[in-house]
């Protein structure tokens, strides 16, 4: 299939059927974790890319290939910005229609500044917007968005959306170490987490190979601290355990091609992912892959990922930006 995919695992919505209804790295925003890579070039327009009535036959022809229980979710996550779809609210309420498992849109939030954006994802069970940063410098240097996509409409968007919003408003936080896990910008964050009041807070790590090769989690003690000031709904979320459902897939070159488009992969996960064809075949195909061009590896944190051949990924050991890099300090101490 070609916009849908999985289930996979997730630590927040269990066995999730994913649905890409955007061109590869689609997106308004060039955030420095990327799993994805760089966004070159941004675009910030709305329109249908692919047809949504072709989309919503993938899923419909997936649920009924499952049996009940295999999935817990189904989710509108792009490799990209799902909201930049122009049919996605149609969308949501056809797959609704569809079945009685829950449905969630994974989204930068950018766009929910706009009513009609906001109206579109009412019907969805569970939204999931990213926050990453309580400024505008934070934010530019994080997220890098759309030139005139602004940190003001981004949370003016979010409280403006849970006003209305009435399913499950998952709020999402991806720290990067020197950049937002201070303590003067978590405590930033936590004011605005009050102010939109999500049903919870989800803190991640940039696990997947970053964009930018600069960029790494924090450590535990900064975890804590992000636990500690973003509230009693603030979490961690880990990596999930478990293998991709590649089963919808007759040749394993295009099993691997179909998953690290939308998630690169550890090698050893893949391998794992992988076990329905013998370790010859999986060597092959990886080595076909690399020679053709149409896949591979990028190493980060002394691990090799297996990625999108279109990916664009920082090569060239960087500094995270000077005006912002500060240590993790310990409570009480002042941020210099």
């Amino acid at each position: 299939m070609k916009h849908v995919f999985g289930p996979v695992p997730s630590r927040r919505l269990g066995q999730s059927l994913g649905i890409d209804p955007i061109p590869f790295k689609t997106c308004n925003w060039n955030c420095v974790y990327c799993q994805l890579g760089r966004t070159t070039p941004l675009t910030n327009i709305r329109r249908n890319y692919f047809p949504p009535e072709k989309i919503v036959d993938e899923v419909r022809a997936a649920l009924e290939s499952r049996q009940p229980g295999e999935i817990d979710w189904v989710t509108f996550v792009g490799s990209g910005e799902p909201t930049l779809h122009a049919g996605l609210g149609w969308m949501v309420l056809q797959v609704k229609g569809l079945t009685s498992i829950p449905v969630a849109v994974i989204t930068n939030g950018s766009l929910l500044y706009r009513p009609e954006v906001r109206q579109e994802l009412l019907a969805a069970d569970a939204v999931l917007p990213t926050l990453d940063a309580g400024n505008e410098e934070l934010y530019r240097a994080i997220n890098r968005p759309w030139p005139s996509l602004t940190f003001e409409s981004l949370v003016k968007g979010l409280i403006a959306f849970r006003a209305a919003y009435t399913g499950k408003l998952w709020l999402e936080v991806m720290l990067v170490h020197g950049l937002n896990d201070t303590e003067p910008a978590l405590a930033k964050l936590a004011a605005l987490v009050q102010q939109i009041n999500p049903d919870e807070v989800h803190i991640n790590l940039p696990d997947r190979p970053p964009a930018e090769p600069w960029v790494k989690p924090p450590d535990e003690e900064c975890l804590l601290r992000a636990s500690a000031l973003l509230g009693g709904m603030a979490r961690v979320v880990y990596p999930a355990e478990g293998v991709f459902d590649l089963s919808g897939y007759a040749e394993v070159v295009d099993a691997i091609v179909g998953i690290i488009t939308r998630h690169p992969m550890l090698q050893e996960d893949l391998l794992r992912s992988l076990d329905r064809w013998t370790p010859a075949q999986i060597r092959a195909a990886l080595a076909d892959l690399a020679a053709s061009g149409r896949a591979r590896v990028i190493l980060r944190y002394g691990r090799r990922f297996w990625t999108a051949a279109t990916g664009r990924y920082g090569e060239v050991q960087g500094k995270v930006p000077a005006t912002q890099h500060r240590r993790c300090r310990r409570q009480g101490h002042k941020d210099r």
